[in-house]
């Protein structure tokens, strides 16, 4: 009834009387002509008729279930109900309400009853509850039709409320309704409440319904408690098909496939003739096991038994299929159905959908759109949605958002939740913003979408405000809420607010959870703040939790702490009950080869053969690249001859090794035999090589392949390509390179910069830094270095050092050895050795080898003997293990001095040391040799 008119009604009037009203309100045309449907109803002769409805009538002392009662007219409105059964809407009672208040129908309990069982088909359960409340004088049968019109609306609550007031009123209850309230419980999954109910069950006598102990069956797996719902089984004398397909069932529901499986074999060999649930239950836990030749053999049993053409059992063999990837078996059975339900729809376009069959997928909701039968829901949307998240196609997933606006599904919470987690995984944080602004009753989880959103696209702040007025608005907390607002503490400034997070999540009781404490991990190493994240791990006692361990291992790689992620790993190995996977071993690799420590490398190299890790490809790779840092490209090259099953990645990792020990054309030749179609990693690590050997003809070529793949907006290629062009020469290709860019990151910025910086133009590279920092941009440790490298190469001392004293004050850039590299070798290409030999000595703590290398290059460039001979005695203690080219750049000093008799005797000292110098080469290029010669992998 809608309450824009039903507020206009007196309210002295019953809720029979009402409807009347009511109905002729809204369907006036309707009303007159449902009265003249049944020839042999009469009207009523006076007005007193319509008080029938009411408690207070002559006949309410008569016996209301009197079959042979003298008003047998009555039964023309149940069988007025009864024809709407197969397809129940809200219209059809109604009418029938009207009628039976007419005709005095209301005081017959049956027509009460069927009116109430049609109000409850229509969805309509407030009706229902406004009609029983007008009877005092109530029945079991129609008890049990109002505690079953709760449970078909899902109002649990309700039906156990209607089974107390029943039971504290005097009402006798029969098995039909002890079937009905245990249904509702497993429904809430009050497993107390359902054993009192069994317990009540066996005190009446009850429990020798099968139906009653099928339900009482079902509650226990609902609840999980299957040794209950076993030992129930084995009581029961009397087991039907629905007795077996719950136990059959409940195994499933609670993650024992194998035993559900074992059952529905049990049930073929003690002769009980299965239905569609239980093929449809065993089909699906063949899926669970993993065994589609299982799945198979039920398949042809069930065609075998003539189930061929049942539908839960079809939608289930779709599954099966589509989940192996067979899905032209799913299309089969699909396209053989005679009926199609709206699940039946769904698992089809699911499968297309998990094998990537993006296209397909749409087609078949086309498809669906024009059947008359199944017409796309919540699930279906739902599908589709994630789909488009998930392959971040955006302008697909707003058609889809338009689609759910326009079949009025938009104010599904699943659906405008879905459509939030689509806009955020499509880096469509606006949309999301307005999407979740327009939601009128949100739940938590729209909250926590919209902070993942915020979180995911690095909008830290408004992730973190939002998080703040969600708990002003609800006290509601889940571990979801905290996951989503810890990865928003991204930045130093963001520590203070991630320790709050912390505290609120011991408050809430959510620090024993696992990826919560991980995720804390993460955000601590992040911060630099390893006790912290230590003293996590500590204090948890992870045992077998081998995702704690490799969140402190991988974060202390990623961050730079290498050694503390040897150490992590070395403490891992003495705990017995925690054994490492692929994840830890990739991750220490790594932290080897950022160290070059090419021994304890190799013994972990060992260990993961030992342990049968090493045939992992994620593995492998990363012993070709720690091997390829280390420096020990063959060791690298045998790694990848090896590789049993290599992806586009390992290809990438060799390229690389090759390209970053100096060996370019040993790259070029491998991307001749490359297996795969190369990506953005493989164009950076040939553009490099190229750079390498001056080729300037296959870098155009590569550059023609960058073109011709639609790749050339990457940031990464656009830089190695300006480095490329500016290196072989074309520092005119390199600009219209850099300025076509539209989206300059800082690394495309610092190749353009270190371009002008060694073709001596020094002052087009400052103004680039100050272009790049007027963009919003800010300035990294390599903007700095390439600045004042440039500085040094165009005698710009006054303002290289003045960028250098403001790079830590203005910028928050630290001074490293390769800023003190610039400074020294500019001072010393200025002439000013004193002033650089001051600037060394006032660095804080000792300066390493290299600044005092510089200084030496210096002195032997301007022949100051003297103050090289003091940085070379320097040197000599500082770094014994590279003595000979010291030995050498010092007699080479003496050389240009004429002290040709020191110089003697350091040759004679490198020779009795039998010290040996790394011979240097030059790589000549003919230009036009090059440009003409035909490329080995071309």
């Amino acid at each position: 009834m809608g309450s824009c008119w039903a507020a206009l009604l007196p309210r002295n009037r019953s809720f029979s009387n009402r409807i009347i009203v009511a109905f002729k309100l809204k369907h006036p045309l309707l009303f007159i002509e449902s009265y003249g449907l049944f020839s042999n109803v009469h009207p009523p002769c006076s007005p007193i008729s319509l008080q029938f409805s009411t408690a207070h009538n002559p006949f309410v002392k008569m016996s209301q279930r009197d079959l042979h009662q003298l008003y047998t007219r009555f039964y023309d409105v149940i069988n007025l109900l009864k024809s709407s059964m197969s397809r129940p809407n809200i219209v059809t009672p109604t009418i029938a309400h009207c009628l039976a208040v007419k005709v005095g129908a209301l005081v017959h309990l049956p027509v009460c009853t069927s009116l109430l069982t049609s109000y409850s088909r229509a969805k309509d359960l407030d009706s229902s509850l406004a009609l029983f409340d007008e009877f005092s004088n109530k029945d079991v049968i129609f008890w049990n039709a109002i505690i079953n019109a709760a449970v078909e609306n899902t109002s649990y609550n309700v039906a156990v409320r209607f089974f107390v007031e029943m039971t504290e009123g005097g009402g006798a209850f029969d098995s039909t309704t002890l079937l009905l309230i245990v249904s509702a419980l497993s429904h809430l999954k009050y497993l107390k409440c359902g054993k009192s109910f069994h317990c009540l069950s066996i005190k009446v006598g009850m429990l020798w319904d099968c139906s009653l102990c099928n339900a009482v069956l079902d509650m226990y797996a609902k609840c999980g408690d299957l040794t209950s719902s076993q030992s129930l089984f084995t009581w029961m004398e009397t087991r039907d098909v629905v007795t077996w397909n719950s136990m059959v069932n409940g195994f499933l529901y609670n993650g024992h496939p194998e035993k559900s499986f074992w059952c529905f074999r049990e049930m073929i060999y003690f002769g009980i003739r299965v239905d569609g649930v239980s093929l449809s239950c065993a089909i699906s836990a063949s899926a669970d096991m993993g065994e589609l030749s299982s799945g198979q053999a039920v398949h042809a049993w069930g065609i075998k038994q003539g189930y061929n053409d049942d539908i839960s059992c079809s939608n289930s063999l779709i599954s099966l299929y589509s989940e192996y990837g067979d899905i032209e078996a799913s299309k089969s059975v699909f396209e053989e159905m005679v009926l199609r339900d709206v699940v039946s729809w769904n698992a089809m376009i699911r499968g297309l959908a998990s094998n990537g069959r993006v296209v397909e997928t749409f087609d078949m909701l086309y498809k669906m759109q024009l059947t008359g039968c199944a017409q796309p829901g919540v699930a279906t949307l739902f599908t589709f949605i994630s789909l488009c998240a998930e392959r971040m196609l955006l302008r697909e997933g707003k058609t889809v958002h338009g689609f759910a606006v326009r079949r009025q599904m938009i104010s599904d919470v699943w659906v405008t939740n879905s459509l939030l987690d689509m806009y955020s995984k499509c880096d469509c944080v606006v949309k999301a913003e307005f999407l979740f602004n327009t939601i009128p009753q949100r739940d938590l989880v729209s909250w926590n979408a919209m902070i993942s959103c915020y979180s995911r696209n690095g909008y830290s702040k408004e992730a973190q405000s939002l998080f703040k007025k969600l708990i002003h608005q609800c006290s509601q907390l889940s571990f979801s809420t905290v996951l989503a607002v810890i990865s928003s503490c991204i930045s130093p400034e963001s520590l203070q607010f991630g320790k709050s997070i912390h505290c609120l999540g011991i408050k809430a009781g959510l620090s024993s959870n696992i990826l919560i404490v991980s995720s804390l991990m993460h955000m601590y190493v992040n911060f630099g703040d390893l006790p912290a994240a230590f003293m996590l791990l500590e204090r948890i006692h992870v045992g077998e939790e081998i995702v704690c361990w490799n969140t402190i291992i991988a974060g202390c790689t990623r961050n730079g702490y290498f050694r503390e992620a040897l150490a992590t790993f070395n403490w891992m190995r003495q705990e017995i009950s925690v054994m490492w996977d692929s994840i830890t071993l990739v991750n220490v690799i790594s932290a080897c080869g950022n160290l070059a420590m090419i021994y304890e490398a190799k013994s972990l190299h060992g260990l993961a053969i030992k342990t049968f890790v090493g045939s992992e490809t994620r593995v492998q790779n990363a012993l070709i690249t720690m091997y390829g840092r280390c420096g020990h490209s063959k060791s690298a090259k045998s790694v990848f001859d090896f590789c049993s099953s290599r992806n586009l990645c390992s290809w990438n990792c060799m390229i690389s090794v090759f390209s970053q020990n100096k060996e370019g054309r040993r790259a070029l030749e491998l991307f001749y035999f490359l297996e795969f179609e190369p990506n953005e990693i493989t164009i950076v690590a040939l553009l490099s090589a190229c750079n390498q050997l001056g080729l300037s003809r296959q870098g155009k070529q590569i550059h023609g392949h960058v073109f011709r793949f639609g790749i050339s907006e990457n940031s990464f290629i656009t830089a190695a390509l300006v480095d490329m062009y500016s290196n072989c020469g074309r520092l005119d290709v390199g600009w219209q390179i850099f300025t076509k860019s539209e989206e300059k990151s800082i690394a495309v910025w610092n190749s353009m910069i270190s371009a002008y910086g060694y073709h001596g133009n020094g002052e087009m590279a400052i103004q680039l830094f100050h272009k790049m920092c007027d963009s919003g941009i800010r300035p990294s440790k390599s903007s700095f270095i390439n600045l004042l490298s440039a500085c040094s190469h165009s005698g710009l001392v006054n303002e290289g050092l003045s960028y250098y004293r403001v790079m830590l004050g203005e910028y928050g850039v630290e001074a490293v050895t390769e800023h003190q590299v610039c400074v020294v070798d500019m001072l010393g290409k200025a002439g000013k050795l004193q002033e650089a030999y001051e600037f060394i000595n006032q660095l804080p703590g000792e300066a390493d080898a290299g600044v005092w290398g510089a200084l030496l290059s210096a002195c032997n460039y301007h022949g100051n003997m003297e103050m090289g001979r003091k940085v070379a005695q320097h040197l000599f203690g500082l770094e014994p293990e590279n003595v000979v080219g010291y030995y050498i750049a010092l007699a080479n000093l003496y050389v240009g001095a004429g002290g040709w008799k020191d110089a003697v005797e350091l040759r004679q000292i490198v020779q009795h040391k039998n010290l040996k110098k790394l011979p240097a080469y030059s790589l000549l290029i003919n230009i036009d040799a090059s440009s003409t010669s035909a490329s080995p992998w071309m």
